[in-house]
């Protein structure tokens, strides 16, 4: 027989719900003290008019003490979650949505694991909300930040950009920021990958002169390998000789 149940929220907005800040609950489980308990435990953590009960009542077979593990679920951490769900069929967990950082992510998922038993899996399945890279994306606005040719030197318009692009990293609390450096692929590949590499560095020593913390920003050089145009014409290349800014997920 089928062992599942599944919580799929919208709440700030969780997935399923036919009005923002809905709870939806759907499912089966095999007695109605096993659907309460859960009901009134949801009640307790959202309010109770949010809760949309779509339990039914069915012959399932469940694992061992499972409407237990099921309130552990049920905790406080949920309400961290927007557009997500929690899905428990037997013994597997999914949780789903978007939070507001790796550090949120990594423990949601950490504190689901240590509340069951071994025989459980959980999969991770949240995602640190886009709204970040958004700001750094619309930020830069696609410019390109220039330096001297060749060289890892700052231009006064790169400097420029970059100090706008501090003012936005500011807001960017407890998260790290990926500087990637790229380059065109005129020349030796070894030698543009030493140069996007340089120039990442560049602009993560700028931006700690601005009062970033050195250790939110991580940097890498792409070289040539991840080019946005055509290589084959001016613009082209100039449009791959670039800096970009990368939430770390």
């Amino acid at each position: 027989m089928r062992k599942w149940m599944m919580i799929a929220m919208l709440a700030t907005a969780w997935a399923g719900a036919q009005t923002p800040g809905q709870i939806v609950v759907t499912g089966a489980v095999p007695d109605e003290a096993s659907k309460a308990a859960m009901l009134a435990q949801l009640r307790a953590l959202y309010g109770a008019e949010r809760v949309v009960d779509q339990v039914s009542i069915a012959q399932v077979s469940l694992p061992p003490n499972w409407g237990g593990y099921v309130q552990k679920l049920i905790s406080p951490n949920l309400k961290l979650i927007s557009k997500g769900e929690l899905k428990v069929d037997g013994t597997n967990v999914t949780v789903r949505g978007e939070v507001a950082n790796e550090a949120q992510r990594q423990q949601i998922a950490s504190d689901i694991a240590t509340s069951l038993n071994p025989s459980y899996t959980v999969n991770n399945g949240l995602r640190v909300s886009a709204a970040e890279q958004n700001l750094l994306d619309d930020t830069l606005a696609k410019r390109i930040i220039e330096f001297d040719s060749g060289k890892a030197t700052l231009t006064p318009s790169g400097q420029s950009i970059l100090d706008e692009m501090a003012a936005a990293l500011q807001k960017v609390k407890g998260k790290k920021v990926e500087v990637i450096g790229h380059t065109d692929n005129i020349g030796l590949r070894d030698s543009n990958l030493a140069l996007s590499q340089a120039r990442a560095e560049a602009v993560r020593t700028y931006l700690t002169g601005k009062g970033i913390n050195p250790e939110m920003v991580m940097v890498s050089g792409q070289g040539p390998d991840r080019p946005v145009a055509e290589n084959t014409s001016a613009e082209g290349r100039a449009r791959n000789r670039r800096i970009e800014f990368r939430v770390a997920q």
